[in-house]
């Protein structure tokens, strides 16, 4: 399949663009559909020759079989063709779908956490999977039955003409004007379309939270007050579908209305030319079955132009995506170095603002290579914001981070998180083994790897219980799993990749103080030899940092050694106290 996403970033979205590597079946539908159409209008002609031929009398047995053969062999001719007619858009709309999901699902990769606070997952899901589907039909059908639509159309009036231009012009006459009503109708449709799709991206969206929360909902007992709401909004969903449904049906009735007024006009007037000798019966014919051909063609007009509809509403919303660019930014003129910087880190001036809040300011700090950096602080005080920028899932809003001497905005994304391993306070694990969950960032899964990984964890011994050890499938986000094995195995993805650079958030804040210990005392080797940053609330952790900082209200208030900062007053020896305090009443 053909690379897209390069024209995705580079341009606005266009639909065409898709099409442009399939102009060879583009060119064969039509090319088929001129040999359909052309053989199915000739096959009137034959009927008409015959009923002449018995009308006057001149039609042999020798004339009727050729005749005959002639039926024969272009209804042959059309039948092949209109095989092909029927699967050359077919197979254009799959591959468009094909493209066009992967270049969604490889932008929405590139998108940074602020694009994903902004939207709802159940929508982003709707998106991928129910718009590119109905873009893939509207592709598919609206090749097929468009284009056979206008060739038809186009060729039949055509031939009408050459046979009789009285009636020719009564059906030319009587359509033209029911086209420009369907536009009118069908600009209503694209509002309701509109509003159909934006609502089932609602009920996808409050699907997803629903069973992503179950658990809380259940604590709660909030099943039925869930399920009402969802009733609310499946009766308004069955409302929109209606409403989009009896408008088609609307266009559908109004054709049949026109088709079966334009019958009887033919039907009366040509019945009279024929009487009065003006017209052939094998004319009049003729005629009748161009229309009767005509028939479904433009009786499909409401449904070819309603799914075209329904595609462009879904194309737009696909098209709003495309669009949207990641505020983290990497220049494409980068050279992707062989060399990785030292992993020294070096924070200037850093200030962070979000929506008009401040969350980090002035923060200038040195962490060599090697040496591990504790922070701590109150809740919501920046410590996550702070690893977070070091990884560039966002940028300050004013200084700047260095690692190794070199701006991280001078480095290559894939190289700067290529040296950073990431383990945070609510881990994200995904629904495969858990050998796969910890060897997610290394290119090869090596079994000693991950074994060694979970016992610097404190994992394996858990998984010796398991009956299947490292092939254990986890449920959804690891729900198979305890939150402390979800923190451990997040430890263990962290330091699996055996990364210069390890942010561990809060990652023992699950696990009972018996087994930080023991993890402790596994990790320290591992972090002696890398630059760390680890985030905690609990002294016991923190006094093994060569430095730890205080953060308050997104300022650095303390730094320096654990015995240096349990003798200062301030935050720091006052949570020493409490946990102290806390630990002798356990005892007791």
């Amino acid at each position: 399949m053909v690379e897209r996403s390069s024209l995705i970033e580079k341009q606005s979205a266009r639909l065409s663009q898709y099409f442009r590597p399939y102009r060879k079946d583009l060119f064969g539908t039509i090319l088929c559909g001129l040999i359909t159409v052309g053989c199915n209008l000739t096959l009137p002609v034959f009927t008409r020759w015959m009923i002449d031929g018995l009308e006057a009398g001149t039609l042999t047995n020798q004339l009727l079989i050729r005749y005959l053969v002639y039926f024969v062999a272009v209804g042959a001719v059309s039948v092949f063709f209109s095989r092909y007619l029927r699967k050359l858009p077919m197979k254009l709309s799959h591959k468009v779908e094909y493209t066009l999901r992967n270049d969604v699902f490889r932008h929405l990769t590139r998108m940074d956490q602020a694009f994903f606070r902004s939207e709802r997952t159940g929508d982003l899901m709707t998106r991928l999977s129910s718009d590119i589907n109905i873009i893939r039909d509207s592709i598919g059908q609206g090749c097929l039955q468009g284009s056979r639509t206008i060739l038809v159309i186009i060729m039949a009036s055509f031939v009408m003409v050459l046979a009789d231009v009285q009636l020719a012009l009564i059906v030319i006459g009587l359509f033209t004007p029911m086209v420009l009503i369907f536009f009118l109708i069908l600009r209503i449709m694209r509002r309701y379309q509109q509003e159909l799709q934006e609502h089932v991206s609602e009920v996808s969206n409050y699907s997803q939270e629903t069973f992503s929360g179950i658990r809380c909902i259940k604590g709660f007992a909030l099943e039925k007050r869930r399920n009402e709401a969802f009733e609310g909004l499946n009766t308004d969903l069955i409302g929109k579908n209606m409403r989009v449904a009896a408008t088609r049906h609307f266009l559908f009735s109004f054709m049949s209305f026109g088709f079966g007024l334009g019958t009887i006009l033919i039907m009366v007037v040509g019945g009279r030319k024929v009487i009065a000798g003006e017209l052939t019966l094998g004319t009049l014919t003729q005629f009748s079955a161009y229309l009767l051909y005509m028939q479904w063609p433009l009786l499909a007009i409401s449904w070819v132009l309603s799914m075209l509809q329904r595609g462009k509403v879904s194309w737009l919303r696909i098209k709003e995506i495309l669009d949207r660019e990641p505020k983290i930014q990497e220049n494409s003129e980068l050279p992707m170095s062989g060399n990785r910087p030292e992993a020294s880190i070096h924070f200037q001036g850093l200030e962070l603002e979000i929506g008009g809040r401040t969350f980090l300011r002035n923060i200038n700090l040195d962490v060599p290579a090697g040496q591990t950096l504790g922070i701590t602080g109150p809740t919501g005080s920046g410590k996550t914001l702070l690893t977070s920028l070091v990884a560039r899932l966002a940028d300050p809003t004013a200084g700047s981070i260095e690692i190794g001497g070199t701006d991280i905005q001078d480095l290559p994304l894939t190289q700067l998180r290529g040296m950073i391993g990431y383990a945070a306070q609510e881990p994200i694990l995904f629904s495969r083994t858990l050998e796969h969950n910890i060897g997610f960032g290394l290119d090869d899964i090596d079994g000693s790897v991950i074994s060694w990984a979970a016992d610097i964890a404190h994992l394996h011994h858990d998984v010796e219980t398991f009956p299947e050890k490292y092939e254990t499938m986890l449920g959804e986000r690891g729900v198979t799993l305890s939150g402390g094995q979800r923190q451990r195995t997040s430890i263990s993805r962290a330091i699996a990749r055996k990364p210069d650079i390890l942010i561990l958030d809060d990652v023992l804040s699950a696990v009972d103080t018996q087994t930080e210990a023991a993890i402790m005392s596994k990790l320290q080797p591992v972090m002696k030899n890398r630059t760390t940053l680890f985030v905690s609330h609990r002294i016991s952790t923190l006094r093994y940092a060569d430095t730890i900082i205080v953060i308050e209200d997104g300022q650095i208030t303390q730094r320096g050694t654990h015995d240096e900062l349990i003798k200062l007053p301030g935050y720091y020896s006052e949570l020493n106290t409490l946990q102290q305090l806390e630990q002798k009443l356990e005892a007791e």
